[in-house]
């Protein structure tokens, strides 16, 4: 008799064992799945640590999570959004093939439909979409990262897990399957064995590295920009506006751009300072936003550097006011309007990456098997202290940026987002604006959350890329081939 109970209890448990695992594991079957990483006790584990919380990571971390993910965004600023929001870089350029059709796609077109729309203008309409993006999603501001442990593979590294500081002063270690480097100012790498991709310096052959310009974003009221648009309209046709007041002056009810034989008369108390071109977006009821005042040698990894820069920046802007006011239609009343919290950082180190985009990619308009963006814009490069006025190699019509421009050559778990991808200078002044790199934040988000249980995404082929266009075509309406 006890026997009998015996084996029916262990029937039973089998029975149990193999429901168990047709309800909760059927997609492991036939699949290499990866199991969440660990570290031991006094660790925590995620799927995806994001270290940063600009724009880019923060659409992988959204798509990540919503996927089903355990994720974690740890940001080494005080406060959330980077440069995108702390920065209020609001002036948003756009990426346009040759056939002027808009290439921005993905959940940033919401933000530029509403931009464009005139509805998403002011700081408070950018925040609320901000909020949209990392609602849900756990974060940590104000962390420092103390150290990182790395474990050793056949052929590359894996970051097992890092230590960071807390605001109070507490430590923590997590590990991830995946971290993601989504600062702009290298809070990760910089912690890790990476070979810099030249700079600046490799445009005139220096010796040292250098940066383009960042900026302070600067903001006016009581503009009055009908005349300002008047104004510029009397001069046409376009040939004529361009001869009087610059190269790529042009202005109508939304937008003005150009200038530069107006503003490079402008003479700076300082001399890390330039005025550059305006390009500016009305915001409506006499507000502008305006990215134009650059500021030279700024290191974004040093918080000295950035506030002796943010300093100089706010003593100058007055100044420039009144050279506005006397040099500008429409801005013979114009005040200042506040000031940002922070820089826009367009330009810091970037680390070699799997494969590192090139302008012949752009200008052949290369597309790749692995695709996660399809990018367009000028090749850009702002002034540095050296080239102050920076230059420009042409426009490409449209090209992909491969997801292994987006991991980090030598470890296997190690993704750069944003302005941290892997392009040499001259294709990273075209690639490096938001668009291009939210599309490709959020499509490695999407790849993540969908491949995480059956591969690693170095494992991923070209036939994986056939099934993964197809259904981020099909649930996303991204397309990211031809």
């Amino acid at each position: 008799m006890n026997f009998m109970k015996h084996c029916s209890r262990y029937i039973i448990g089998i029975m149990a064992a193999v429901l168990m695992v047709q309800l909760v594991a059927p997609s492991m079957i036939g699949h290499t799945v990866t199991a969440k990483a660990s570290c031991g006790s006094g660790c925590s584990s995620y799927d995806v640590v994001v270290i940063g919380s600009e724009i880019q990571g923060s659409l992988l971390a959204k798509e990540a999570r919503r996927l089903g993910l355990d994720v974690i965004i740890l940001d080494p600023r005080s406060k959330p959004g980077g440069q995108f929001m702390q920065g209020q870089m609001h002036v948003l350029d756009e990426p346009n093939d040759k056939k002027r059709r808009s290439l921005v796609q993905g959940d940033i077109k919401k933000l530029y439909d509403g931009y464009k729309a005139g509805s998403i203008r002011k700081e408070p309409a950018f925040d609320r979409y901000y909020q949209s993006v990392i609602k849900d999603i756990p974060m940590r501001s104000g962390i420092v990262i103390e150290s990182v442990n790395e474990v050793p593979l056949k052929q590359d590294k894996s970051l097992k897990s890092i230590t960071y500081r807390a605001k109070d002063g507490v430590k923590y270690t997590v590990a991830a399957q995946y971290f993601v480097e989504n600062t702009d100012f290298n809070a990760l790498t910089s912690k890790l064995d990476v070979k810099r991709i030249p700079g600046m310096e490799s445009i005139y052959k220096g010796t040292k590295p250098d940066y383009m310009a960042a900026t302070l974003v600067l903001k006016f009221k009581n503009v009055n920009w009908n005349k300002l648009h008047q104004v510029v309209l009397n001069d046409y046709p376009l040939t004529n506006v361009e001869k009087k007041y610059g190269h790529n002056t042009y202005v109508d009810w939304d937008y003005a751009t150009g200038f530069s034989n107006i503003t490079y008369k402008y003479k700076p108390l300082d001399p890390q300072l330039m005025l550059r071109g305006i390009n500016s977006t009305y915001q409506k009821d006499g507000q502008v936003i305006m990215n134009a005042l650059l500021i030279f040698n700024v290191d974004p990894a040093n918080p000295k550097s950035i506030e002796s820069a943010m300093k100089k920046a706010k003593a100058e802007a007055p100044e420039v006011l009144k050279f506005l006011r006397k040099s500008i239609p429409g801005y013979a009343n114009a005040e200042l309007n506040g000031f940002p919290d922070y820089l826009y950082i367009r330009d810091y180190n970037r680390f070699e990456t799997e494969y590192i985009l090139d302008y012949p990619d752009l200008m052949s308009n290369k597309m790749f098997w692995d695709n996660v963006s399809i990018a367009s814009y000028a090749t850009d490069l702002q002034g540095t202290a050296t080239m102050r006025k920076g230059l420009s190699f042409g426009k490409p019509d449209r090209y992909g940026i491969p997801l292994r421009s987006f991991e980090l050559k030598s470890y296997e778990n190690v993704l750069v987002v944003g302005s941290n991808l892997g392009a040499t200078i001259k294709a990273y002044g075209s690639a490096r604006i938001m668009p291009n790199t939210a599309l490709a934040g959020q499509t490695i988000g999407i790849i993540l959350g969908k491949e995480l249980k059956h591969k690693r995404l170095r494992e991923l082929t070209t036939t994986d890329f056939v099934r993964i266009d197809k259904y981020l075509q099909h649930d996303y309406r991204i397309k990211l081939q031809g």
